[in-house]
């Protein structure tokens, strides 16, 4: 499909180490001037859904700032755009929960709010899990919970959890059968 809206002009006017905001002057699909904001992720979406043998899988509880509330989740991180999304999924498993893992199947990827972003995302599943310690960084202050895989999945649906990840990853292990 061609792109139908044409970019006259794209300056950046904002920037940090995660995220770069652009400004852009635009002709809409219609050909009128217009103007499109993109907020640019310097990292991909990790999510990692662990399951142990017990059908018992780990949430990750954290204030989350931007939303001025404490949040639930799947362990969760940010792989730098060109890296393995694979290896950052496994060292982000081992960091938030201390859980190490044999065996990965990726579960889906994604774009989240694809009308101003640019995220995208890949979610994996977790198993043959051997705890190790966590290491968490000094900007998380975690919490976490090890639940059966079933009473996540339906956090997930009753809007306990909130996260869009979390949300997609489980209900993708609901949809597909995974054992619990």
């Amino acid at each position: 499909m061609t792109n139908p809206w044409k970019t006259l002009k794209t300056t950046t006017p904002y920037e940090n180490p995660w995220i770069s905001v652009s400004h852009n002057e635009v002709l809409n699909p219609a050909g009128n001037p217009g103007i499109y904001g993109v907020v640019h992720f310097k990292n991909h979406a990790i999510g990692i859904v662990p399951v142990d043998e017990q059908g018992y899988t780990w949430l990750v509880g954290q204030y989350r700032y931007a939303l001025g509330a404490y949040e639930w989740e799947i362990p969760e991180g940010g792989c730098p755009v060109g890296t393995d999304p694979l290896a950052t999924a496994k060292r982000e498993l081992k960091e938030e929960t201390g859980l190490v893992a044999t065996e990965w199947t990726q579960l889906l990827e994604f774009h989240l709010s694809n009308s101003v972003t640019d995220e995208y995302g890949v979610a994996y599943l977790a198993k043959g899990l051997s705890q190790e310690a966590a290491e968490p960084e000094e900007t998380e202050d975690l919490t976490l919970r090890r639940l059966p895989l079933t009473e996540a999945i339906q956090m997930a649906l009753n809007g306990q959890i909130k996260d869009a990840l979390s949300i997609l990853a489980l209900q993708r292990v609901a949809l597909l059968g995974i054992p619990a």
